[in-house]
């Protein structure tokens, strides 16, 4: 007699046991040896917005290994100074709350020093702080400074002898052409190998992002239909209600496409049309997302729709005379076998109408002749699987089902997930976090390689020496009017005119029609 229903639910004393050591092995993490984290820009934004509340919710979820925090940036302060600061932070922009047992404990881990006190007094601190954690102790360096300032900090660390027995996390940009990325690769591996460098893009350690691989490869109802035959186009959608603010001086150097596009967006595209990989693990799916970027053809400025909102260049810090671009839409494609004649459209943009971070798969419609002309079928187009990236990690897969009545009367409905509907919502980890944990392990699996960031370089060449005139387009919009030719004659997804169903779910009566 067996145990076990159909969906797998054990029924046996013995299979509820087996399930739920089963359950115990996929929670267990790599043990890590003791580390130092170095956090340079210590006091800046991201550091007090994400990097130290982060640091101390893996040290809540017992996620953290035996470890001190070196805090080091412009700011002439002391170690209590920046206990307060760290504190503030923590209080502020931290997810989760915290007793004041788990701020002594996390707070007596953390010391500060001055840049202005040089390379010797760092790699005097250094050695005091890894003496006390012993000599199994690793280091981390996190980056958390402008991207002019990320090659002087490395040639520090070189002059400081804080390379051995390191790995360095480092926030984009990784250049802003092909031959500066090249150079900024070169003088990282003047002093550390590509093993040690991990190029963090905070998109990829999103539950949502890694879903998609879940949802791929794990599932054979997808992974037959994920192609050229069953999927008409993709978007990729990323729009900002938010405005330059006090990023101008950094923004007019790099612009919609070099922040968002070269980055996130190619890396989330990466993830949706790569091939399966033989494990998932950092070598095998790195290599797949490498040849996915290998596959891309050189972007085309006539497909490239480049924008700037109105009143960018009052914001201070902002040539009156800026082309920058604020909003970029674009057309590419891969020239491989899945791939092939498949258009992917990328959008992103400050200033928006709404903000979101969607993927959208269209996939291709069947003949309808059988269909009544007032069957409505078509009426709302084509049916997609939908990717939120938000924290909420949502997944809608819409399509036609029949109104009740008589006749054929077809209306769109859907079926969604979400991780605020589980038992497990409150357990996830946020990017950084995820991140954070993954280079102390030095699994490369949710970061990017130099050859990723350099092919990319090269495929946008292209647009990059000949970009297109930038046109205004009002704040609050969607982007400039031309957009919808690049796209047509499909139509973007967002604005949605149906809406994601909310948590707590509304009850059984209410209409399925959303996303």
């Amino acid at each position: 007699m067996t145990g076990g229903n159909h969906d797998g639910v054990p029924t046996t004393h013995r299979e509820k046991l087996q399930h739920q050591a089963e359950e115990m092995d996929a929670r267990v993490v790599q043990p890590l040896p003791p580390y130092l984290i170095v956090i340079f820009g210590a006091t800046g934004d991201l550091a007090k917005r994400k990097l130290l509340p982060g640091m101390l919710r893996l040290f809540q979820s017992e996620l953290m290994p035996e470890f001190r925090v070196l805090g080091t940036s412009i700011e002439e302060i002391g170690n209590e100074e920046f206990r307060e600061i760290v504190h503030e932070a923590c209080g502020e922009f931290g997810r989760h709350e915290f007793s004041e047992e788990d701020w002594a404990e996390f707070s007596r881990r953390m010391v500060y020093i001055p840049v202005s006190a040089g390379p010797e007094a760092l790699k005097a601190a250094v050695d005091h702080e890894v003496d006390l954690l012993g000599s199994e102790a690793h280091l981390l360096h996190y980056l958390s400074v402008p991207p002019s300032a990320a090659a002087d900090v490395v040639h520090m660390l070189a002059d400081a002898h804080l390379t051995e027995n390191a790995r360095v996390i480092m926030e984009k940009p990784f250049g802003t052409d092909l031959k500066s990325a090249q150079k900024l690769n070169d003088t990282l591996h003047a002093v550390l190998s590509e093993e040690q460098i991990f190029r963090i893009d905070h998109f990829l350690g999103k539950e949502a992002a890694q879903n998609i691989l879940a949802l791929r490869f794990a599932n054979g109802l997808f992974e037959p239909i994920w192609n050229r035959d069953h999927i008409d186009h993709i978007q990729i959608d990323v729009p900002e209600t938010l405005g330059v603010g006090s990023r101008a001086a950094f923004y007019e150097k790099t612009g919609a496409f070099r922040d968002m596009v070269i980055t996130h967006l190619m890396q989330i595209l990466a993830f949706v049309a790569m091939e399966p990989p033989t494990a998932l693990a950092s070598l095998p799916i790195t290599e797949e997302k490498n040849k996915v970027f290998r596959s891309l053809l050189p972007l085309k400025p006539e497909e490239v729709v480049r924008g700037q909102y109105e009143g960018y260049t009052d914001e201070p810090g902002v040539a009156p005379s800026s082309s920058t671009e604020t909003f970029v839409a674009l057309k590419c494609e891969l020239d491989n076998w899945r791939w092939s004649g498949v258009p992917f459209y990328l959008r992103t943009g400050k200033r928006m109408g709404e903000g979101a971070r969607i993927i959208s798969i269209a996939f291709r419609e069947p003949p309808q002749a059988m269909f009544p002309a007032h069957s409505r079928i078509g009426r709302y187009g084509p049916d997609h699987l939908t990717f939120d990236l938000d924290e909420s990690s949502r997944v809608s897969l819409s399509f036609y089902g029949k109104r009740p009545g008589m006749g054929m009367v077809l209306e769109k409905a859907s079926m969604q997930f979400s991780l605020e509907e589980t038992d497990y919502r409150d357990d996830t980890l946020e990017a950084y976090e995820r991140l954070i944990r993954d280079a102390m392990a030095g699994d490369h699996t949710l970061f990017t390689s130099a050859r990723d960031m350099e092919r990319l370089w090269e495929v946008a060449a292209p647009l990059l020496e000949d970009p297109p005139a930038v046109k205004p387009y009002p704040p609050g919009s969607w982007g400039p009017t031309k957009i919808g030719g690049l796209i047509a004659p499909d139509s973007w997804r967002l604005p949605f005119a149906r809406r994601w169903r909310e948590h707590p779910k509304v009850p059984v009566a209410a209409p399925a029609d959303s996303v």
